[in-house]
Order: structure tokens, then sequence, then C-alpha cells
């Protein structure tokens, strides 16, 4: 209410002032990946490289298995998504457009289960893939993040928003309830795809903590991970050029991502105001 009594000048440079501060990080880690390590520890900070260089990305991508490890990021979080969207675009069609016994106090208890922190989580779920000898593959990594309740939880309250009218036409021209849930609810529900789509993978990009436990082998490691022992010098320093080449890397696939699945994002969030 504020911004709309100030003249359209001055909420255009508050809105400014906001882009350049969210932008700074980014700023901070393109430059500080084209620095050397003397350059970027040295205070006061260079804020403009001087004598930008590339041996950063070289000592990463020579010396170590760069884009094996973009590659396993990448399976991960591909799979990890489509079985996401999967699971949870069949569970949230049950609980918002089919009646059955249970299916209030099943739903609760998925929501309450979205309370507990992951990372009471973490030894129970090591524990399981251990037993069933997952440690150290990618399975094991990915096998916790398919059951996501806040999956089911966004696209049951997309799928409530759709008229029940085109379900029962379905089911009158002959459809089975495999057909409805293909042919008329998925269609409809592309904009909360996309936006699960978007929260998929980049929680499965960035699960690190999870990635640290489960994978030993430098081969199954993905970026996150492999940057970690790649920008270790020894037990007490850390090349913070090298650190921020990896986050480079790591952030474009996400910033990609959700560039193109954009309109998806807004759609979905503009039409769940609306109808909601």
């Amino acid at each position: 209410m504020l911004l709309r009594k100030l003249p359209l000048y001055t909420v255009n440079a508050i809105l400014a002032v906001f882009v350049l501060f969210f932008l700074w990080p980014f700023y901070w880690m393109l430059t500080g990946s084209v620095k050397a390590l003397k350059v970027a520890l040295q205070i006061p900070p260079e804020w403009f490289p001087a004598k930008p260089t590339l041996a950063n990305y070289q000592l990463l991508f020579n010396k170590f298995p760069v884009w094996h490890w973009l590659y396993n990021s990448v399976f991960i979080s591909v799979v990890a998504t489509l079985l996401v969207l999967t699971t949870s675009a069949m569970a949230a069609y049950a609980f918002s457009k089919i009646r059955f016994k249970g299916s209030k106090w099943l739903f609760a208890a998925m929501i309450a289960s979205m309370t507990i922190p992951h990372t009471v989580l973490l030894i129970p779920l090591f524990m399981m893939m251990n037993d069933l000898h997952l440690i150290n593959t990618h399975w094991g990594v990915l096998l916790p993040i398919v059951g996501w309740p806040f999956g089911v939880f966004l696209l049951k309250q997309f799928m409530q928003t759709l008229p029940g009218e085109l379900i029962e036409a379905a089911k009158i021209d002959g459809c089975s309830e495999w057909q409805t849930f293909l042919r008329v609810i998925l269609p409809l529900s592309k904009p909360g795809l996309g936006v699960l789509a978007i929260f998929t993978f980049v929680n499965s990009w960035n699960d690190y903590v999870w990635q640290l436990i489960v994978l030993k082998d430098m081969k199954h490691f993905t970026l996150p991970v492999g940057v970690k022992v790649a920008q270790k010098v020894s037990d007490l320093e850390i090349n913070y050029g090298v650190a921020m080449a990896g986050a480079v890397l790591a952030t474009l696939p996400v910033l990609a991502l959700f560039l193109y699945f954009q309109k998806y994002f807004t759609k979905g969030i503009t039409m769940g105001a609306l109808k909601g």
C-alpha cells in the first residue's frame, strides 16, 4: 500500500536496489571464480577482477571428473523429478477426486510428516538404504526423495480447483479411472506439474547432506559433493577460487531449468490465486 503512494521513479529505484541486493551473491560468486587464490583471500577484497583468469575452471576440468559429476547430478535430479511427478500426481488425484475410507486421516498423516525435520530422518534412512545394499549407489540417493509429501500436497491443492464435471463427462464418454487421469486431469495440471518439477529438481540437486552421506566413491559423486573434494587444498586450507567455479557450474543447470519452466511457475501461482 505504501509503494502505491510513491512516484513511479521512486518505486523503480527501490526495486532496483532490491534486485542488486539479491544479485550481489551471484556477482561475487562469478567474479570469485575468475580470481587467483591470493586475490580471492586478500583484504580489502578486490571488487572487480583486475586480472581475470580461467585457471580455476582449468584445474577443475583437468584434475577432476567434472563432466561425470555433472552427469550424475543431472541423472539423479531428472529421474527424481520424473518419479516424484508420477507418484505425486497419482496420489494427489486419489486424494482430490476419489472418495475412499480413511482418505482424510491418511492425508492428515502425510501433512504431519512434513513437519518432521529432515535431519531427524538421516539415520533411519541410512539404515534402510544400508539394509537394501544401496549405499554408494545412485538409487540410494533417489529412493528417499520419491515419497515427497510436499509434492502430493501441492498437486492435491491444484487438482481440487479442477471442475468435477470434467470427470463425470469423461466417465459418461466411457473413460476408465486411469484414462480420465491421463487424458483429462494431467493435461489440465501442467502448470502445477511445472511448479513441482522446479521444486523437485532444485531440491534433489541441492540435497548435499544426503548425497555426502550415501556416496563414497568419486565416480558416484554429484557435482556439489565433487566440488567439496576439489576445493580442498589441505585439512586447513580451501581454494576459494575453485569453490566459486564449482558453485557457478552447479548453479547454471538450475537457473536454466527455472527460466525454461518460468511460464508454468507463474501460471501455476496465478491460477491457484484466482481459483482458490
